[in-house]
């Protein structure tokens, strides 16, 4: 039989040292992103008994559960499948370095993703692969029309801060009639695009055509069956700018979809939010907010879909 986790995960108290409590929660942050990269291509139980120590340090954090003497991981971590463990951890890797780098060297100016080093945008970007597949599996059947769309020749997908194709070459190998039109301004992480695509060496990676442009520059006219948006990477001034150009891009009965990360539940949950994102030259608009301004632009039947346990919930709406 199962028995509740342990206490709340590494509680920080006044009367404690704040700071080693801090970089305690940073070693089991770091102990769960291992963790999960190996269960990517092990047995969860394999993984939890291979590296007992490792295990103690979840366990103590209460990410932990025992049924009877087998160790079992948090609910909120015990993923479907192994690409969904890797994403997983390639998310929370990237975060950790990103912190780390903003500990080595934050002047108060907003830094964005240009200034973070290419393993940082590999981690984001490949973590970006299990958005693509929920999209597709999720979001995609529940969307009327939109399946039918995309499974015919010829439908289009844009994929906006394509970054390194990762999603991209999600949504290309769901749907193989589609071409998938991927766009960045950043010519490097383009660069390091095409090295995936070419390692991926498969005929979805053929149909993912890379861009360096602006979505503030997007003009087409009713050419894609479906956008795909990951608004908090935007600064605002460029989201307002972008949406109305994105819309139109839409053909008649298309859908978009974008990424919005939910309200933070507590105080330094959002703090932390909005630090990242104004270091990382993004915006702080919410899952609701972004419903609401769809609609305002004369949208319908926009839905939320969450994700993952803290990860990004997909807002949809369709163009009339």
């Amino acid at each position: 039989m199962s028995v509740p986790s342990p206490s709340p995960v590494l509680t920080i108290a006044l009367n404690d040292d704040p700071a080693t409590a801090l970089e305690t929660a940073t070693w089991a942050l770091a102990a769960l992103i291992a963790t999960l990269d190996d269960a990517a291509t092990k047995p969860l139980a394999d993984v939890l008994a291979a590296r007992p120590q490792r295990t103690a340090v979840l366990e103590a954090a209460g990410l932990i559960q025992r049924e009877g003497n087998t160790p079992i991981l948090h609910p909120s971590y015990r993923y479907p499948d192994g690409p969904t463990n890797r994403s997983a951890a390639q998310a929370r890797l990237s975060s950790l370095r990103q912190a780390v780098a903003a500990a080595a060297n934050d002047h108060g100016e907003t830094s964005g993703w240009a200034d973070q080093d290419d393993e940082v945008l590999r981690n984001q970007g490949r973590a970006s692969a299990g958005t693509g597949r929920a999209i597709a599996d999720k979001v995609v059947p529940a969307l009327p029309g939109l399946a039918e769309r995309l499974q015919a020749q010829g439908s289009r997908i844009l994929d906006v801060g394509t970054g390194i194709a990762a999603l991209a070459l999600a949504l290309a190998e769901a749907f193989p009639l589609s071409e998938v039109v991927g766009i960045d301004v950043m010519g490097r992480v383009l660069e390091l695009a095409r090295k995936e695509l070419a390692d991926a060496a498969t005929e979805a990676a053929g149909r993912v055509i890379l861009r360096h442009a602006d979505v503030v520059d997007v003009a087409e006219q009713a050419a894609y069956d479906m956008v795909w948006l990951p608004a908090p990477f935007l600064a605002e001034a460029a989201l307002t700018q972008a949406l109305p150009r994105l819309i139109e891009a839409l053909k008649p009965g298309a859908w978009i979809v974008v990424g919005t990360n939910p309200a933070a539940p507590d105080l330094l949950r959002q703090a932390v939010a909005g630090w990242h994102a104004v270091r990382n030259g993004g915006n702080a608009y919410s899952t609701d907010r972004m419903t609401t301004t769809l609609t305002a632009y004369g949208l319908r039947d926009e839905r939320q879909f969450p994700t993952v346990p803290g990860g990004p919930v997909l807002v949809a709406a369709q163009r009339i």
